[in-house]
């Protein structure tokens, strides 16, 4: 571990949003015990889907999944985001929303620690995991996606579905390279969502294709399981569903 883990680790130890996080993130451990969720990404297929089927269930909503609600006409049960510059660009908007809230620690100086948020840190020293106690550490694993499945499982979800999750960027680079998008945003389901002038970071699919397996063998461990359900995804690591079979 590195000196800036080590500070990092020992500020957040003392940190005064830690405790309060971990008192709020414990109510919910096992809050959902043998219950199904749905992970709901970011990929353009959801525009090839009718997700109203999905009012009634808990679900978790990523990064800019906010964009999507007006359209469906609910929110997502959760909220989770980890990336720096999606919490710092869009802090104003994730305030808002009236959901329970998982937020990286390391992004606290651009966010307003609401009621209802919960922080989380990564050990930010490269190495990968899976936690099964969220109130202490959790891996990001190149992807927010990873992020809400370690949290499904303190929730004490027993099934997990991946909706939206395409796993394919038309945008090809160095991974984790920041760049600023020039035009509408083809990624995502929004051409607004990483729009004109949107600063963000190149995928890491080597990466996150490693922590959905740590993911899969983690849930099977324990007799649970995901299943990914998105339409036309380029993901081959869980089993596949039609999502309108499972209602």
């Amino acid at each position: 571990m590195g000196i800036k883990s080590i500070v990092n680790k020992f500020l957040w130890q003392i940190d005064p949003l830690h405790k309060e996080s971990r008192e709020r993130i414990k109510k919910l451990e096992n809050i959902h015990q043998g219950q199904r969720c749905f992970i709901i990404g970011n990929g353009p297929s959801l525009n090839k889907m009718d997700l109203k089927p999905l009012k009634n269930e808990f679900t978790f909503g990523l990064n800019r999944i906010y964009l999507l609600f007006p359209k469906i006409g609910f929110s997502t049960t959760y909220y989770v985001a980890v990336n720096k510059l999606v919490i710092q660009q869009c802090a104003e908007d994730i305030e808002k929303l009236n959901i329970p809230k998982f937020i990286n620690w390391y992004s606290r100086k651009w966010i307003k620690f609401t009621d209802d948020m919960i922080m989380i840190k990564d050990p930010y020293d490269f190495s990968l995991g899976f936690s099964k106690d969220p109130s202490d550490i959790i891996w990001e694993g190149a992807t927010v996606t990873y992020a809400a499945m370690q949290l499904a499982y303190y929730l004490g979800f027993k099934q997990v579905i991946l909706i939206g999750v395409d796993h394919n960027f038309v945008t090809k680079g160095e991974p984790h390279k920041e760049i600023v998008s020039t035009g509408p945003d083809q990624n995502h389901f929004d051409s607004a969502y990483f729009g004109k002038g949107f600063r963000w970071q190149l995928p890491d699919l080597v990466t996150s294709e490693k922590a959905y397996k740590l993911a899969k063998k983690n849930f099977i461990e324990d007799n649970r399981e995901i299943f990914d359900a998105t339409v036309d995804g380029h993901l081959d690591i869980f089993p596949k569903v039609n999502f309108h079979d499972l209602f």
